[in-house]
């Protein structure tokens, strides 16, 4: 059914993907679907890495320990963009069509006051691709 499954990573909060990694290890297991992690990141220094390469250093690390341990392969892609914050679901919508993912697991959170206001990530990804997107709160 499916094939190739993207998930979006967002390394400042690793923590907070422990679901959607087991539920796209579990979908990818059952359909015999590779598994591609996408993180997107600007040319400048950030929170979690001082340049693009140390970035996907610690991407390929990320997507290391998620192939350990949910037992299948994780293969990280990097992105840059100049602005994540605004280019944020643009450049991955762009990313997962290049790879020709055909479901995205995408992590969400509890609404909040903002996501009124401001559409989610998850939301965005949701309302704005044709892809397939399962989104694990």
């Amino acid at each position: 059914m499916y094939q190739r499954i993207g998930v979006p990573v967002d390394l400042e909060h690793p923590e907070t993907l422990a679901k959607a990694m087991a539920t796209a290890s579990t979908l990818a297991s059952a359909f015999g679907a590779s598994l591609h992690l996408v993180a997107v990141t600007s040319p400048s220094p950030g929170a979690v890495a001082r340049n693009p390469q140390a970035f996907a250093e610690r991407l390929t690390a990320y997507a290391d320990e998620c192939s350990a341990r949910h037992g299948v392969i994780f293969t990280p892609h990097v992105r840059v963009c100049d602005d994540p914050a605004v280019e944020l679901d643009r450049t991955l919508s762009a990313a997962f069509h290049q790879l020709e993912v055909d479901l995205l697991v995408v992590a969400s959170h509890v609404p909040g006051l903002r996501d009124y206001v401001f559409a989610s990530n998850a939301g965005w990804l949701a309302s704005h691709t044709d892809l397939s997107v399962f989104v694990v709160r």
